[in-house]
C-alpha cells in the first residue's frame, strides 16, 4: 500500500470500516468471490462505488483487507508454554460458527484464486506469508523450548496440515469444520507428527 492510499483510508472511521468489510465478507460467503461487484458493495453499504475504488483501489485488495480484518489477532501472541496449549488456544479464539463462516469464505475464494493474479496476489501478500511468518514464531519457541527437535522434518508442513485439516472437513465429511474435530485432528495427526506429546 502506499502512503497515498493509507492517508486516503484513514478518513474512513474504524467503525464504518469493519461495517464495510463485514458486509464484503456476507457478500463472499453469500455468492463467491466472481459474483461480488463493487456495484453490490456499495449498494449493500450505502457507499459510493468511486469512494470504494478510492479507499481500496479495486476487488481484490478489498476483499482481503475485509479477510485479514476479520482475523482474530496474531498468531504468535498465544504463548501459553506448550506447543500443544499454543495450538488449542488458537482454537478456542474462534467459535463454531465462526469456524464455519471461514469455511464458507474459503469456498467464497478459493476457485477465484487460481483464476485471478490479483487477488492471489494480494492473498499471499496480507494473508498467507503474515500467517506462515507467525506460526513459524510459534514453532521456533516450541523449538527453543525443546519440545520439537531443530531437524524434525514435519516442522515445514505444520500449516499445511492445520489448513488440510480446516478445507477438507466438508469436502470429506460433509460437515462444517469444529473446534472439537480440530483438536482432535491436532492431538492426533499434528503433534504425533511433530513427535510432541498428545497429552498435557
Amino acid at each position: 500500500m502506499t502512503e497515498a492510499a493509507t492517508v486516503r483510508r484513514s478518513r474512513i472511521t474504524p467503525e464504518r470500516e469493519a461495517e464495510l468489510y463485514e458486509a464484503v465478507l456476507d457478500l463472499l460467503r453469500e455468492v463467491g468471490y466472481d459474483a461480488l461487484t463493487m456495484d453490490a458493495v456499495a449498494a449493500r453499504t450505502r457507499s459510493s462505488k468511486a469512494t470504494l475504488y478510492r479507499q481500496w483501489g479495486g476487488k481484490p485488495e478489498l476483499v482481503v483487507r475485509a479477510m485479514r480484518h476479520n482475523k482474530p489477532g496474531e498468531i504468535s501472541e498465544v504463548d501459553t508454554g506448550t506447543l500443544r496449549g499454543d495450538l488449542h488456544a488458537l482454537l478456542a479464539r474462534e467459535d463454531d460458527c465462526t469456524m464455519a463462516q471461514n469455511s464458507a469464505l474459503m469456498r467464497g475464494v478459493a476457485m477465484a484464486l487460481h483464476q485471478n493474479p490479483d487477488l492471489r496476489q494480494a492473498f499471499r501478500e496480507q494473508l498467507v506469508e503474515p500467517e506462515m511468518a507467525e506460526f513459524r514464531r510459534l514453532l521456533q519457541r516450541a523449538v527453543d523450548r525443546g519440545e520439537i527437535r531443530a531437524d524434525c522434518p514435519a516442522l515445514e508442513f505444520l500449516v499445511h496440515m492445520m489448513v488440510g485439516g480446516f478445507a477438507t472437513r466438508t469436502l470429506l465429511d460433509d460437515q462444517p469444520p469444529t473446534r472439537a474435530f480440530l483438536t482432535s485432528y491436532i492431538d492426533a495427526v499434528m503433534l504425533p507428527a511433530l513427535g510432541v506429546s498428545p497429552t498435557p
